[in-house]
């Protein structure tokens, strides 16, 4: 919106646009590596995948040619706000036309109507697209769209999009990835709550919640927790 604005006082295109090439020049005698930003990508579910995006997202392949004619690495940044049927179309058209540069995106968020829950909208979008095949993913707080993240909305975010990093790394048959998974499982169904809560992607949290109901040391042998406890589970169950 302030190049935009710009634009529009001074009755002129945008001068990163009308310099780009001069820019490409600047960063290549610094080595330094730039993101093709989209200040078209949608900032609610109903401006997904519209003709003003898909026209931008046209420009920024060309802007990639010629950054990459100049010798710079080159990223390119996504959106948004996209519901679940069209994020694929997004990936692909992305790989088509900016010749399969590395792509980064928001999310995207799936949804508009759960603020103070757009660190879990962003991440169904996220998982997604991973799994689709783009690069990078930048999180998304719970205090999106409402205000300034303190240090534990920071934590929420990122652990969010760990999770979908690594739900996508699955999807997409990673080789290394399961094996983390089926290590966590084996330590679930032999009780092992210490190997647990460390395989987990938030060992704090896991521990955290374990001991708030079972907080004795020797709840860390037991061969059940507080859900079924020591007569219904369905593990210890299966061992007997």
């Amino acid at each position: 919106s302030i190049m935009a604005k710009w634009c529009l006082h001074h009755h002129r295109e945008s001068f990163l646009y009308e310099h780009f090439a001069e820019i490409c020049d600047i960063c290549r005698a610094y080595d330094v590596s730039f993101s093709l930003g989209d200040g078209l990508r949608p900032g609610s579910i109903a401006d997904a995948n519209d003709a003003a995006q898909f026209a931008e997202l046209e420009t920024l392949g060309e802007l990639t040619q010629i950054a990459w004619a100049k010798d710079c690495q080159v990223m390119i940044e996504g959106p948004g706000h996209v519901p679940m049927h069209k994020i694929k179309q997004n990936m692909d058209k992305q790989l088509a036309v900016c010749g399969e540069a590395p792509f980064y995106t928001l999310g995207p968020l799936t949804t508009d109507i759960a603020p103070g829950y757009d660190h879990i909208t962003s991440g169904i979008g996220a998982a997604m697209i991973g799994w689709f095949g783009t690069a990078m993913l930048c999180y998304v707080t719970p205090k999106e769209h409402l205000g300034l993240p303190d240090r534990n909305d920071v934590k929420t975010g990122v652990i969010t999009y760990k999770i979908a990093a690594h739900a996508a790394d699955l999807a997409k048959g990673h080789p290394a990835a399961k094996v983390r998974d089926d290590a966590l499982s084996r330590a679930r169904f032999e009780f092992r709550w210490e190997d647990q809560f460390n395989l987990s992607l938030d060992p704090e949290t896991a521990r955290s919640f374990h001991d708030e109901t079972l907080p004795k040391e020797a709840h860390k042998l037991a061969h059940f927790c507080s859900m079924c406890g020591p007569k219904f589970c369905s593990m210890r169950i299966s061992h007997d």
